[in-house]
């Protein structure tokens, strides 16, 4: 695994990630992740977890996360920071306090954040992690077996520290929205909650979840609805974390349509521009505009991107502070934001005037170990 780090350090690899609350990478150990991460600071990368929790666990996974980035002298940043769960909304001021001492003691921890109190994955957050080993396949098969379903079930409902169970942080199946389906025939549920779908077919929750998936055979796009507004807030003011919408960039048409993305996808970076440094007055403009460009450019270090400078490649994104809104909800997600006037991709205009230019100019991006 180390020799496969050297090699992806090489062809241009950022670092390494991992999301650990997820089947297969929560089989990780602390010490599997600190030798990896080790090889990925060597080349100048960096450890980014999708920690292994972001509830009942909060603090503990921070404390893993500042462990591996001090054994390992890597620099290290938590992949969407959240406290997931009403119980666990209070343990975001110890969150931040730890983050900060270790800043304080000279490691280079910082944090990306979507504005938006729901986070989006799917159904295999909702069930433990043994019924998925083996991937997607073994997971459905499993699902069709009564015995494996009544312990599924059973482990759905019950509290534990032992696994994400995002079903039981939301509180409840209404605060679940299910909003990807591959099938046809079961895409006329898309923006349904997981109760209302339970309703339509007297059964359970836990068994509904159970049965889609096997339906489905995909995990089923979810948004679970599981952080606080005020917590938001305070995350959004720290100035070691920056801004990452942790979506696709759909377009509102075609076959893009018969899904519901997380509104994120289409209005995170406005929002922040709009409705939390205009609006809400929780930034500095100027300091929103620096967490969005060149301060996830200077943690990954991307060479001569993130700022506006002699000899930098020529990424320009002029807006109207005015204006710039976020219009995408959770219930219509499909909507662009505006007040984006133009925007230079190397130099090229890939839209002038609001208007798409058609030009794709865009280019490979690539991390500190590149070997050319």
């Amino acid at each position: 695994m180390k020799k496969l780090m050297r090699q992806a350090m090489e062809d241009g690899a950022m670092g390494l990630g991992a999301s650990l609350i997820y089947a297969p990478a929560t089989y990780a150990t602390t010490e599997e992740l600190i030798a990896l991460s080790s090889v990925a600071a060597a080349y100048g990368g960096m450890y980014i977890s999708h920690m292994r929790s972001e509830g009942n666990r909060l603090l503990e996974a921070v404390d893993e996360l500042i462990e591996i980035a001090r054994r390992a002298q890597v620099r290290a940043e938590i992949y969407h920071l959240k406290a997931a769960g009403s119980a666990n909304w209070p343990k975001l001021s110890p969150l931040i306090e730890r983050v900060e001492a270790a800043r304080a003691q000279g490691l280079a921890i910082t944090a990306d954040m979507y504005t938006y109190t729901a986070g989006a994955t799917g159904l295999d957050a909702a069930m433990p992690p043994w019924v998925q080993e083996g991937g997607l396949d073994a997971w459905v098969e499993r699902l069709k077996d009564p015995a494996v379903r009544a312990r599924v079930a059973e482990e759905m409902r019950t509290p534990t520290d032992k696994w994400e169970n995002l079903l039981l942080g939301a509180g409840s199946p209404e605060r679940v929205l299910l909003v990807e389906f591959k099938t046809e025939a079961l895409k006329p549920l898309t923006g349904k909650t997981l109760a209302e779908v339970a309703k339509l077919r007297g059964k359970s929750p836990e068994e509904t979840a159970m049965d889609l998936v096997v339906e489905d055979h995909t995990r089923i796009g979810t948004i679970y609805f599981l952080m606080s507004e005020d917590n938001v807030r305070r995350e959004l003011q720290l100035p070691w974390v920056s801004f990452g919408s942790d979506a696709g960039a759909p377009a509102p048409e075609g076959v893009f349509l018969k899904s519901n993305p997380h509104p994120r996808a289409y209005g995170n970076f406005a929002r922040v521009l709009g409705h939390y440094a205009r609006d809400e007055k929780l930034v500095p403009l100027e300091e929103a505009v620096r967490r969005l460009t060149s301060l996830p450019a200077e943690n990954l270090r991307l060479k001569e991107r993130g700022r506006l400078a002699p000899g930098f490649f020529a990424d320009v994104v002029v807006f109207d502070p005015a204006t710039v809104a976020d219009h995408a909800t959770f219930e219509a997600p499909h909507q662009l934001a505006t007040g984006v006037e133009h925007v230079f991709v190397n130099g090229v205009a890939v839209l002038l005037d609001g208007q798409p230019r058609g030009a794709t100019p865009g280019r490979v991006v690539r991390g500190p170990g590149w070997k050319h």
